[in-house]
């Protein structure tokens, strides 16, 4: 006498569905939250220099505050250029930020898989948006061979005072949240980089 086994619940499979579609739309809204912080912060620079031209030169013409506001931005973004090539002191870089992002072709459209903030050129975070897809952990071959050997460890060799922190999914041992201080080289954040994008590329 044979069994058959029961067939798959329809009601399942619809939940199912739908919690696959919520999630993807958490972590859609997610990268939107982070883009518009940037931009929030973005806009709140450009309003505090611009009220600090106001209050030097009230009595100024539009078009003289407008050549030095233009004059302002210029200046920032070769600041922030100089970072990637000049050896700069500390107390010049605090409050500094660099952001870079990391995209893979996923089918039809890029998808945005981590986020690396660098914060006065020593503290380094690394958010990964979606991490219950990629499941990455400490023990992970591919993390282990790709990111810890061929970044992490040479760094360390380099700088032995660089800390690494690891914060996790909620329950689990899935990795979120990355974060390296002591950096000491603009060269340790391009390698970073690299090797995650390697990384993220098995996926």
């Amino acid at each position: 006498m044979s069994t058959n086994k029961p067939g798959k619940n329809p009601e399942i499979e619809k939940l199912t569905i739908i919690l696959s579609n919520l999630q993807n739309l958490y972590y859609k809204k997610k990268e939107q939250l982070i883009e518009l912080e940037d931009e929030i912060s973005a806009l709140k620079t450009t309003i505090d220099n611009l009220n600090s031209i106001i209050s030097s030169k009230s009595f100024h013409s539009a078009a003289e505050l407008y050549s030095e506001s233009e004059k302002v931005q210029e200046v920032e973004k070769k600041s922030e250029e100089r970072y990637f090539i000049e050896n700069i002191p500390q107390e010049q870089v605090s409050g500094t930020k660099i952001k870079r992002k990391i995209f893979l072709q996923k089918e039809e459209e890029e998808e945005l898989i981590c986020i690396l903030n660098l914060y006065d050129m020593d503290e380094l975070e690394i958010k990964i948006l979606q991490p219950q897809k990629y499941k990455l952990q400490e023990t992970s071959e591919n993390f282990i061979a790709l990111f810890l050997k061929e970044a992490l460890i040479k760094i360390k060799e380099r700088t032995p005072n660089m800390e690494l922190n690891y914060e996790y999914l909620k329950n689990t041992n899935i990795i979120e949240k990355i974060v390296i201080k002591n950096l000491k080289s603009i060269k340790d954040f391009d390698l970073i980089t690299e090797k995650l994008r390697d990384l993220f590329s098995r996926y």
